[in-house]
């Protein structure tokens, strides 16, 4: 089934949507959704490639998911989970050259790339800094 006759079937009803009132567009929280809208271009689930970052299980960097546009008949084969995990400005830099280099789904490197760094922010440890009193010189 093509991904465009997919789309028209899943649009309007499907178990990741989420309709509220006061919001314009509604959301949707499938996989490998990156900006979680609920529209053709960044949907997860009905493409031959698709792509996802997700927080890694050990809170040390982030895995990207996608899609082998070979397999994607097989759900159990089809995704390919890969783990990046040397450092923030190396890891971006991987997934870039990932996304880019074979021209796979360079549509959404940019939304990849925020969606991995703003993790990568999240995981950052907070350093508290102690005040000292400067002594006072007589």
């Amino acid at each position: 089934m093509s991904a465009h006759l997919s789309w028209m079937i899943i649009r309007g009803n499907n178990a990741y949507l989420l309709k509220k009132r006061n919001i314009p567009k509604p959301f949707s929280t499938e996989p490998n959704n990156l900006l979680n809208i609920a529209s053709f271009r960044y949907n997860g689930l009905v493409h031959r490639k698709s792509v996802g970052v997700e927080a890694a299980v050990d809170k040390k960097g982030f895995n990207v998911v996608y899609k082998r546009a070979k397999a994607y008949h097989k759900p159990g084969r089809s995704y390919v989970r890969t783990a990046m995990r040397s450092g923030p400005r190396r890891s971006l830099t991987k997934l870039k050259r990932l996304l880019n280099k074979n021209k796979y789904r360079t549509d959404l490197t940019k939304a990849a790339l925020r969606r991995a760094s703003a993790i990568l922010k999240s995981q950052k440890r907070t350093v508290l800094v102690k005040k000292t009193r400067a002594k006072k010189s007589e």
